[in-house]
């Protein structure tokens, strides 16, 4: 039956090139955007969990309070024992201190008086574990100089290098405060420059040696924050929160500095964000569906209503009612499967251009602060192409459930006038 009914839709195309049509631009553009929106999720939480949240994040209770601040003053102090004590507890994390914190840098003369000032947002990582060099992809991030080898060397932000016009090896002074609130300055010799991909840091971020960060800050062996990533570097979830609840039922307590461990999802509203993102996949292939459905079911109207004299004979000769829709049916699964398959053969084309070339995001994140990379890749997985070729399925299957609900609706008198004319 199956075979029939394809030879008759080549043969006649009336009857299968405008739905296969249909189907194939829906499908096209219905990967394309699942693909593109799975790619945007890997980038934020990939984005996030690098520079923003890690997979799970030890702070105190008082700074987990007021974590979008980053108020380094409620963070850790000499902290190694502790620290040490956790990485044993929990060895299947890897787990690396870090600095968060603003200052002012001044950019002097060659007589010392100042030509510049601005505000700098101050990130501080151990530059003498490669892994922690590694979690931000600073080799890759780097365009000029070179990474610190020396205390008192920073890197800085690219734009923000250029905007100053200052040269590498130059010195420029961050004047802040303490833990203890006291004023602060130092001067550092600016090595090298980065760009991360992400305008929320390139605007005007520095990179510093922890080491250099806990003398500037009065912090002697602490952080403000202690990132942990799963050794795979892809966050799951169900496994964080498993040790997140381990590690808090063991060391929090209602004590300000007591530790607090948080998982990706507790913080930036990321665990919203997922959510939403994951509807917004879902009503995507609903949109898609009943769309689709909506446009192929009018041209099933039309097709049937050309059809009549057909469908009239075929029920004068004794073909009952069902057998009649159901070939229809078998007809609509026929072009879905055509038009689908073609859709999905095209936007596996341009999936796979966007997957290695990117799509430039920057425009859209300039004045923003979420941590979204500013080329997004779509994402290469099988489970998009099924995502879309389900729905067109779906969607030409409905259509023709709906347009065919006429045939019933026959009756002898107007079929005799039919096969009249």
């Amino acid at each position: 039956m199956l075979k029939f009914v394809i030879k008759g839709l080549i043969r006649d195309r009336s009857r299968s090139f405008f739905p296969v049509l249909i189907v194939t631009a829906g499908v096209l553009v219905t990967v394309f955007l699942i693909a593109f929106m799975s790619g945007y999720i890997e980038s934020m939480v990939r984005q996030n969990a690098r520079f923003d949240t890690g997979h799970l994040k030890i702070v105190t209770n008082a700074y987990a309070e007021k974590i979008s601040q980053k108020p380094y003053d409620l963070g850790f102090i000499e902290t190694e024992a502790e620290f040490q004590q956790w990485k044993e507890d929990f060895p299947s994390v890897r787990w690396t201190p870090r600095i968060y914190f603003g200052a002012l840098m001044d950019v002097p003369d060659d007589e010392g008086n100042t030509v510049e000032q601005g505000d700098v947002f101050g990130m501080a990582i151990d530059f003498s574990d490669p892994s922690a060099v590694q979690d931000i992809h600073l080799n890759e991030a780097l365009i000029q100089g070179r990474i610190p080898e020396a205390a008192g060397e920073i890197l800085l932000s690219e734009e923000l290098f250029s905007k100053l016009q200052l040269e590498l090896d130059s010195t420029v002074t961050l004047l802040g405060s303490t833990l203890y609130g006291a004023m602060s300055f130092r001067n550092y010799i600016i090595s090298g420059t980065v760009s991360f991909g992400v305008h929320a840091l390139d605007r005007g971020g520095i990179v510093t040696d922890i080491e250099d960060a806990r003398a500037f800050l009065d912090m002697p062996g602490g952080a403000s924050e202690y990132f942990g990533f799963l050794p795979s570097m892809v966050y799951d979830d169900d496994a964080v929160q498993e040790i997140k609840q381990e590690f808090n039922a063991k060391y929090n307590d209602e004590d300000d500095f007591s530790p607090q461990m948080l998982a990706l999802t507790d913080q930036n509203d990321m665990g919203f964000m997922l959510q939403y993102m994951g509807f917004a996949l879902g009503l995507i292939t609903v949109v898609f569906v009943l769309i689709i459905g909506i446009v192929l079911w009018n041209a099933g109207l039309l097709n049937s209503i050309r059809r009549y004299g057909e469908f009239g004979l075929r029920l004068a000769m004794g073909e009952r009612k069902h057998h009649l829709y159901n070939w229809l049916l078998v007809e609509a699964l026929a072009i879905g499967v055509v038009g689908s398959l073609i859709g999905a053969a095209l936007g596996m084309g341009v999936i796979q251009y966007f997957h290695v070339h990117g799509f430039n995001f920057g425009v859209f994140t300039q004045d923003t602060s979420m941590m979204v990379e500013n080329i997004i890749y779509t994402n290469l997985e099988l489970k998009n192409l099924l995502l879309g070729i389900i729905p067109g399925l779906v969607s030409t299957v409905l259509g023709a459930m709906l347009a065919g609900i006429g045939i019933f609706h026959r009756n002898t008198a107007k079929l005799f006038k039919e096969l009249e004319t």
